[in-house]
C-alpha cells in the first residue's frame, strides 16, 4: 500500500511517497539517484536503526556516510562542516546525491548542506520521526540554528523525493510522536477545520500508533503542506501561514536552550499562546481556546511557556524571526478554527498581556 503525493513547482515538482516498507522498495530511491554518488547523513541514534537498511538498495554506488550526533544542540553551522568534509575528502561530484536519513534537524541541515556544496547537488528526504514526515521535510526550507535565533541561516531549496515509511514510527518514542502531531494539529487549525475535528475524535488511535490512523494523517498533513508550498514556494504570502505558533515556539526554544524543548512541544505552546492572542483580539471565543488547548494536553504535549522566560525576553527574542517587517513583529493568528491570517502587527500591550498572563495565572 503506497500513496503518492506530489509536489507542484514545475520543473522543481517532486514526489511524496507515504506508505508501509517504503524503507524494503528499492526502485522508490534509486530511481530519484541521477548519479553514481551517494551520500547518507542521518545521526548516532537513527544509524543503528535504518542505516544498513537503506545502505543496502546502494551497493553499485560509490557510497559514503556521515553519521552526526543527535540533537537540535548540534544543528549548527560547525556541525554542518562534517558533511562538506566527507564530501571533499571522497571528491565527490555536483551531480552526488545526498540522502537525508533522520528527523527534522538532519533534514534542514542536509538539504542546506546540498544547496550550499558546488551551488547545489541533489538531495533525498527519507523522514524518519512524524514531525519530519509531516512538515520538515516537505516544502524546501533548509537551515542551521544560531544562538540568537532559530533557522535564521538556511536556504529554500527542494529535494528530488520524500520518502515516507510509516513502519519507522514503531521505533519512535512517546515524546516525539507528541512532538509530531503539534504540527498535524497546526494543519487544521489553519486551513481544515473537518481534519481538526476527526484528530479530536480520533487522538487515542493515534497515539495507540493505529496504522490506518498514522497513514490518513501524514497524508492529509502532508496534502496540505504541499498545497500551499505549490501557490506560495518562498513564503511571500500564504506559506506563511504554516508559521501559526511558530514565532512564540521558536523563541521558547531559543531561550531556554536548543534542545530543551522539542521544535513540536515548542510550537504546541506556541500555539495555544497565538490561541489566547487571538482571543485578546475578539477573533477566536473562549470555547474555540479551550478546544485548541485541550487537544494539544490530549496529545501529551506542554500548553504552558517556561516561567524563566519573561515576557520582554519572550519580546526580544520574537524580534529575530524572518516574517518580521522593519523591527515590527508580525504573527500568524488564528480568525477561527479552519482560518489563519497572514502576518498581522499586533498592539504590544495586547501581546504583553498574553506573555504575561496566559499560563503563568497562580
Amino acid at each position: 500500500m503506497m500513496n503518492t503525493i506530489q509536489v507542484q513547482l514545475g520543473a522543481r515538482s517532486y514526489p511524496i511517497y507515504i506508505g508501509v516498507d517504503n524503507l524494503c522498495k528499492s526502485d522508490i530511491l534509486t530511481r530519484h539517484i541521477k548519479s553514481k554518488q551517494v551520500v547518507i547523513v542521518t545521526n548516532e541514534t537513527v544509524a543503528p536503526l535504518y542505516l544498513e537498511k537503506v545502505k543496502a538498495h546502494l551497493q553499485p554506488y560509490q557510497l559514503e556516510e556521515v553519521i552526526l550526533p543527535d540533537g537540535e544542540q548540534y544543528k549548527t553551522l560547525a556541525i554542518m562542516e562534517n558533511i562538506f568534509d566527507a564530501l571533499l575528502a571522497g571528491k565527490f561530484s555536483r551531480n552526488t546525491t545526498l540522502i537525508a536519513l533522520g528527523g527534522g534537524v538532519i533534514g534542514d541541515i542536509s538539504g542546506f548542506a546540498a544547496a550550499c556544496y558546488q551551488r547545489g547537488i541533489p538531495f533525498i528526504q527519507i523522514p524518519t520521526t512524524l514531525l519530519a514526515q509531516v512538515d520538515s521535510s516537505v516544502g524546501g526550507k533548509t537551515g542551521v540554528n544560531h544562538a540568537l535565533g532559530k533557522n535564521m541561516i538556511g536556504a529554500f531549496y527542494q529535494p528530488q523525493s520524500v520518502i515516507i515509511d510509516v513502519n519507522v514510527l514503531n521505533t519512535l518514542d512517546d515524546r516525539q510522536l507528541s512532538a509530531g502531531l503539534a504540527e498535524v494539529i497546526k494543519y487544521g487549525l489553519i486551513r481544515d477545520a473537518e481534519f481538526f475535528s476527526w484528530v479530536e475524535a480520533n487522538i487515542e488511535k493515534i497515539l495507540a500508533r493505529d496504522q490506518d490512523s498514522l497513514i490518513y494523517i501524514i497524508e492529509q498533513s502532508c496534502q496540505n503542506k504541499a498545497e500551499i508550498v505549490a501557490a506560495d514556494e518562498k513564503e511571500s504570502g500564504i506559506r506563511a501561514i504554516l508559521n501559526l505558533g511558530h514565532t512564540f515556539g521558536h523563541a521558547i526554544e531559543t531561550g531556554a536552550g536548543y534542545g530543551t524543548y522539542l521544535h513540536g512541544e515548542g510550537v504546541a505552546i506556541g500555539t495555544c499562546q497565538a490561541a489566547d492572542l487571538s482571543r485578546r483580539l475578539g477573533w477566536l471565543n473562549d470555547a474555540d481556546v479551550v478546544r485548541i488547548i485541550t487537544l494539544f494536553k490530549k496529545a501529551g504535549l506542554p500548553t504552558e511557556p517556561p516561567s524563566e522566560l519573561s515576557a520582554e525576553e519572550m519580546i526580544s527574542l520574537m524580534a529575530v524571526d524572518k516574517k518580521n517587517v522593519d523591527g515590527d513583529i508580525r504573527l500568524i493568528l488564528l480568525n477561527k478554527i479552519g482560518e489563519a491570517s497572514l502576518p498581522v502587527g499586533v498592539e504590544r500591550a495586547l501581546l504583553l498581556e498574553t506573555l504575561n498572563e496566559y499560563g503563568r495565572e497562580q
